[in-house]
């Protein structure tokens, strides 16, 4: 089964949708919050990113406060909201916290790829 290139995971898709991914493809976790406002800013900045990457990213949300979505929020040692996590073959390789503009994300995307 193919994942879009932006969709949305939970504590219990987390392990199966990011950990144990085996592609060449990063994935993106945005830790954010409907509350905080930079969560808000960046969104629009980073899906046009990734849409441009075309699929040579993905981008998977994690809402922090809807069910268990806060263990991982512990388990990843996030400080603050946003946090964009990158993770290739499972593992975590990069991140960033606050708001950036669609020119910095797609700089700092493209160092990786």
């Amino acid at each position: 089964m193919q994942i879009a290139p932006i969709f949305t995971v939970d504590f219990n898709s987390f392990k199966e949708d990011i950990v144990n991914r085996t592609g060449d493809i990063p994935v993106l976790v945005d830790f954010w919050a409907d509350w905080c406002a930079p969560c808000i800013s960046i969104n629009p900045n980073i899906t046009a990113v990734v849409n441009d990457f075309e699929g040579r990213i993905q981008l998977a949300k994690l809402e922090v406060d809807s069910g268990e979505n806060m263990k991982l929020v512990s388990e990843y040692n996030v400080k603050g909201f946003p946090t964009i996590i990158m993770f290739l073959h499972g593992k975590e390789i990069a991140r960033f916290s606050g708001s950036r503009s669609q020119e910095w994300i797609k700089d700092w995307i493209s160092g990786y790829l």
